[in-house]
């Protein structure tokens, strides 16, 4: 279900595109800044389902996004690389000469990082971690890596663990199941006081203060910024525990929770009502069709001549495949986010990095459908006067349109899969449902994307497989 304003806005309004990192907190704190600004008369987009910290800044330093919620900790630590804090008007000053974005005044509440672990465990402190080597640690992605992360904190507290990464709210699964000992946390995540775990106390004062603000464009109207000011001060810690808690067990939508709140503090006035939500589901399709086949049809208008003209060409044929190849290397995660500060968020850099996916598979079996087509074939063909264009196009050609059908379908059945990743960069698709269920742990939101998905790829096999039989030569066929 979403949630529909009833408001009408005008088409020459300016759009402000409010963003959000990809967890349970994030998505609610957006969508109370995107509930401000629409209750003010302003038309939002959302940029919801971006993957982490350099995906959400790198979007708003390139106009993108004009704001997301951030922590002051990470801005001083991930993104200015500082080794201490700074008071709140000197870190909004650095931030505006040196970047040209700016930081509102805080939420309200301190959302620090620490260590969470189960009652049985008995520990209290993080320095208590250091006399048990043998508890299995499973952290988060982000924070495995972080200047503030789980390096600097091992090294501040003399911890020997080796842990493995994982997906946030996947950690807090597997340390409620004791597959795990001990993860990260956010001090307000809605899973510890539900599960009853308890947050170690960083004892060495190891982290800084990571305080909640409307992080945004310094080029964002004054009328803008006041009414996102209107948070200053207005969440407790406890609120947004309870918040979190709500979305994530109290199977809430992140819109209503966020209008809830802001109707109880008088921030807004205006009450959202419920709107359905199967044409969503099917706009999620279409978009992921989209993405798909466009990134296809590129790789085939590309590899296919390009596989044409490295034909006989062996030596530099061999070293366009091996650069093909290494762009297969690439994690998807990582390519995505190195298309950001080229093309931005969205659906080009999405298409671009599937473009990349898809042309390995094309490219390698156009020149290989070509190469193992039976030489004594070749042999009549020049024996009977056909030019070498008469002979790739009436005798190679045909038989070899199997084989690079065969390298079309499996880069079409990659880029179904792969464009799931596409909703870390806000490129919509199916990959929305995955990356939400993830960050709520909920297993019937990831199965709304993945099945769809898969179900995707068997008909876009099947399709090809009947294409590939019809382009065979009848008398192959029939054999």
């Amino acid at each position: 279900m979403i949630l529909c304003l009833a408001t009408s806005f005008s088409s020459d309004k300016v759009v402000i595109r409010v963003g959000a990192k990809h967890f349970t907190e994030g998505y609610i704190l957006s969508e109370m800044l995107s509930q401000i600004l629409e209750a003010k008369g302003f038309a939002v987009e959302r940029k919801f389902n971006l993957g982490g910290t350099l995906v959400c800044f790198e979007a708003l330093r390139n106009s993108e996004i004009d704001i997301y919620p951030e922590y002051t900790g990470t801005i001083a630590r991930e993104i200015l690389r500082l080794d201490n804090d700074l008071p709140f008007e000197q870190l909004d000053s650095v931030l505006n000469q040196k970047l040209g974005v700016r930081i509102s005044r805080p939420y309200g509440f301190n959302n620090t990082y620490s260590l969470v672990v189960n009652p049985s465990v008995k520990l209290k402190t993080i320095s208590d971690l250091k006399d048990h080597p043998d508890l299995k640690a499973g952290i988060s992605y982000e924070f495995l890596k972080r200047q503030d992360g789980w390096d600097a904190l091992a090294k501040t507290y003399g911890l020997s663990q080796q842990p493995v990464g994982l997906e946030h709210g996947l950690a807090y699964q597997a340390l409620i199941e004791n597959r795990i000992d001990v993860t990260d946390c956010y001090s307000t995540d809605g899973e510890i006081a539900v599960n009853n775990l308890v947050v170690l106390r960083d004892d060495k004062t190891f982290f800084p203060k990571y305080e909640a603000v409307s992080f945004y464009s310094a080029e964002l109207q004054d009328e803008i910024v006041k009414e996102i000011d209107k948070l200053a001060s207005s969440i407790t810690e406890s609120e947004m525990s309870e918040m979190n808690a709500a979305a994530i067990y109290g199977k809430k939508s992140f819109e209503v929770i966020a209008n809830e709140f802001l109707l109880q503090k008088k921030i807004i006035n205006i009450k959202y009502q419920m709107s359905n939500t199967e044409g969503d589901f099917v706009s999620k399709i279409v978009q992921h069709l989209i993405l798909t086949f466009t990134a296809l049809i590129l790789a085939i208008i590309v590899a296919v001549p390009l596989g044409l003209w490295l034909y006989s060409r062996s030596q530099i044929s061999n070293i366009i495949l091996y650069i093909a190849g290494l762009l297969q290397t690439i994690p998807s995660i990582a390519l995505l986010a190195v298309m950001i500060p080229l093309f931005g968020i969205g659906a080009l850099p999405a298409i671009v990095a599937l473009f990349l996916y898809a042309i390995l598979p094309i490219l390698r079996n156009t020149v290989n459908g070509l190469r193992n087509v039976d030489p004594l074939l070749k042999e009549v063909a020049a024996s009977l006067g056909m030019s070498r264009m008469q002979a790739l196009r009436f005798v190679e050609w045909p038989l070899a349109v199997p084989t690079i059908l065969t390298g079309i379908r499996i880069a079409a059945v990659i880029n179904v899969g792969t464009a799931t990743l596409a909703a870390f960069i806000g490129a919509g698709g199916l990959g929305e449902y995955i990356v939400t269920g993830l960050a709520l742990n909920n297993t019937e939101m990831i199965l709304k994307g993945a099945i769809p998905a898969a179900i995707l790829a068997l008909v876009i096999e099947f399709i090809f497989e009947v294409i590939e039989r019809k382009a065979l030569p009848a008398h192959l066929r029939k054999r």
